[in-house]
């Protein structure tokens, strides 16, 4: 009887495993949705399109840990397809290897990765664009193997938070431009391959990185080879334009570059100068004799720094500019027509000769830079010190873009906002960028240094949903920013100045522009090391180029003006876009740029304005009015803007307003990061199951649908 009654027991125990399955459910979904984006792959023995165990039968290349997946490797097996977007729900998924296949057809990969990796091997496979930002908050992530596809572009500064990573390999694509900052932060790197790519610049950023491997053959580095470097047993660095000869000397200070973290000082090695050491045995010379050399030394020093004064304080009506924190004097009116201008200058010489009025101040003096000590002397110029990290962008003049803004007159303005008025500017090879001309009252002229270290902080912002500084111009007490130009203006212009001749925005391009404006958020937030605040979250600061992605400005400005002030010019109190928080104290945190998101996608679903006086007193505030409906699902389809005629997916709504009412919650820590509201939306995007409203073809086709019903 005892045996008859343990046969039972482990009957019904193996009928509930084969009932419910002994593989965690959500694991189960992730494999499933790999598998059909995998083309149903034959060669994928054991594999389902719909349930499953992976865990308790045999799945080729799964290997479990209990009840979850912790391996997937599938290595040179022929396979084809995308990676899907649901990997990012197998979290206890630690190696994921489908190297050496054909995956990826010519597309990015994708941002949905499993976000606890200690090794991704994506290498020989047919993957385009870049890096996906979500590798930069795999924090546990210790090898990375992108080479042999098709990337491209240059290499953002994503790299800071990975001090795990101990293995990166990117050899064999495309990448451009100059070696990240951030490479500095990886602390644990010991073998890095970059080989057969198209970088540019020095590799002076890998310098203090304890390689064991390094390869950095045929690209386009130039500069000299670290001295650090050359003892690495595998250094490969053939292929490269290096200057030959010994590295000069490190100058006496070196600005840090922003977001980089600063080393701690040693006690000794490195580039620390040699002690002063005093030799007792005898040179030949008396104590007398060095004295008297010591004060002839001292009098002829003397002597010439009384001419040095002098001179000084000949130049001080000289022209000056200061770039990367020194002083240049600029040449006369003659000697510049016969300098070359940068092939990016707005317009040439002979422009300026020809147009507009140009009615300039002399340089105000405070523009002067000195390294002498701190004593005043009253006949030369201010002598305030400027110490600021390299500026990675362009110079303009003022002239410049006096003639290419046609001396900044209402015919191209473009828009006005708190900090200044933003102007279009025509270069000569018909390019045309928009120019922020900040106001006086917000950064008065004597501030330049503040102003050159906002510059090199935005300049070092690279993120295709960030509107990309092109130059600045700080000169004769004006100041002004270079931005590249997008020809569908912003998106408080799409969403509230239609005209007869403009077709609204359809939902597809709504929640694009949602999801690539939280993905420039997550940059700031979360990629970027000190974290940077916006403080000035609106539609009118989110660009639209002509594909309708978007593209956030005004990043990095935020600490020109101080909290309250800000709130006031920016009237933000009433526009609605502010934080609770943020309306009482004025103190605004990365929880309050949530806040202003949710309003901003909100704006997005419903097409109204975040505050609008000219509707009745309870509808005025669209937080308010919009809250308590969000969860209604009848009261959804109300509110949604009536310009898309019924045209989106009722369940992708329901999941939008979900996100929604999570970002504008009253109370901070209720709020979810930026990375959380990503993923809630790729989520949205990709949804298979998503349906949409039934409408005839022709009715589709009219209003320009595509056949995804979410997202084009």
């Amino acid at each position: 009887m005892m045996r008859f009654l343990v046969l039972l027991v482990c009957i019904y125990l193996w009928t509930l495993v084969m009932a419910n399955g002994f593989t965690d459910q959500a694991d189960v979904s992730g494999l499933n949705s790999l598998y059909g984006s995998l083309n149903s792959a034959p060669q994928l023995t054991g594999w389902a399109a719909n349930g499953g165990d992976p865990c308790g039968q045999f799945w080729k290349g799964v290997t479990c840990s209990g009840t979850s997946i912790t391996e997937i490797k599938l290595s040179g097996m022929q396979l084809s397809g995308t990676l899907g977007y649901s990997l990012n729900i197998l979290l206890s998924l630690i190696e994921l290897d489908l190297s050496h296949n054909n995956i990826g057809a010519g597309g990015p990969i994708p941002y949905n990765l499993p976000p606890n990796l200690q090794q991704l091997s994506l290498s020989g496979n047919a993957f385009n664009g870049g890096i996906p930002y979500s590798i930069a908050l795999m924090f546990s992530l210790k090898f990375l193997y992108l080479s042999q596809n098709q990337l491209q572009g240059s290499l953002d500064d994503m790299f800071t938070k990975l001090s795990n990573l101990t293995t990166l390999d990117l050899s064999f694509n495309s990448f451009t431009g100059d070696l990240p900052q951030s490479f500095s932060n990886l602390t644990s790197l010991t073998t890095l391959y970059l080989q057969n790519n198209q970088f540019t610049g020095t590799i002076d950023v890998l310098a203090n990185l304890p390689f064991e491997d390094l390869n950095v053959a045929n690209n386009h580095f130039t500069g000299w080879i670290p001295n650090q470097l050359k003892d690495i047993k595998d250094l490969q660095s053939y292929g490269n334009s290096w200057i030959t000869g010994p590295a000069p000397p490190p100058p006496p200070y070196t600005p840090q570059p922003f977001r980089r973290t600063l080393p701690h000082h040693r006690s000794s090695g490195g580039n620390r100068p040699p002690d002063i050491v005093t030799h007792k045995k005898s040179s030949g010379i008396g104590g007398g004799a060095t004295a008297v050399i010591v004060v002839v030394i001292l009098i002829i020093g003397g002597i010439m720094a009384f001419f040095f004064v002098k001179s000084r304080s000949r130049n001080c009506s000289s022209e000056e500019k200061i770039e990367h924190g020194r002083a240049f004097i600029l040449p006369s009116t003659e000697a510049k027509e016969k300098i070359p201008r940068h092939p990016s200058t707005l317009i040439n010489m002979e422009t300026m000769k020809s147009g507009y009025p140009i009615s300039l101040k002399p340089p105000p003096m405070e523009w002067k830079t000195s390294v002498d000590n701190d004593d005043d002397f009253s006949n030369k110029c201010a002598t305030k010190k400027v110490d600021v990290a390299p500026i990675k962008t362009l110079v303009y003049s003022v002239a410049d873009l006096q003639v290419a803004t046609g001396s900044f007159s209402i015919d191209n303005l473009i828009g006005e906002g708190s900090i200044g008025r933003v102007y279009r500017a025509h270069g000569n090879d018909g390019k045309v960028l928009a120019v922020k001309k900040i106001n006086s009252s917000v950064l008065p002229g004597q501030s330049s240094e503040e102003f050159l270290e906002v510059v090199s902080n935005i300049s070092w912002l690279r993120h295709p949903n960030v509107t990309e500084l092109i130059g600045y111009c700080s000169e004769h007490g004006q100041h002004l920013l270079i931005y590249e130009f997008h020809k569908n203006g912003s998106l408080h212009d799409l969403l509230h100045h239609l005209d007869e001749y403009s077709k609204p925005l359809t939902w597809a391009n709504r929640v694009k522009i949602s999801l690539g404006t939280a993905h420039a958020l997550e940059y700031l937030h979360e990629v970027c090391s000190p974290s940077i605040l916006h403080k000035n979250l609106k539609s009118a600061n989110i660009l639209l180029d002509g594909e309708f992605n978007p593209h956030l400005s005004d990043c990095g400005l935020a600490s020109i003006v101080p909290a309250l002030e800000y709130q006031a010019l920016d009237h933000s109190m009433a526009s609605g876009y502010s934080a609770p928080e943020v309306t009482m104290s004025g103190h605004y945190t990365l929880k309050s740029d949530v806040y202003s998101f949710g309003v901003i996608m909100l704006e997005l679903m419903t097409g109204r304005k975040p505050f609008d006086s000219s509707r009745q007193r309870p509808e005025q505030s669209l937080v308010r009015w919009a809250t308590p409906q969000l969860h209604d699902i009848d009261a959804l389809d109300k509110m949604v803007d009536p310009s898309l005629e019924g045209l989106y997916p009722a369940k992708a709504l329901s999941r939008l307003a979900d996100v929604i009412a999570l970002c504008v919650q009253p109370e901070p820590e209720f709020r979810p990061p930026m990375s959380e509201v990503v993923q809630a939306l790729v989520r949205l995007v990709q949804r298979p199951n998503m349906s949409k409203r039934t409408f005839s073809r022709e009715r589709l086709e009219g209003a320009g649908r595509y056949d995804n019903p979410v997202f084009p």
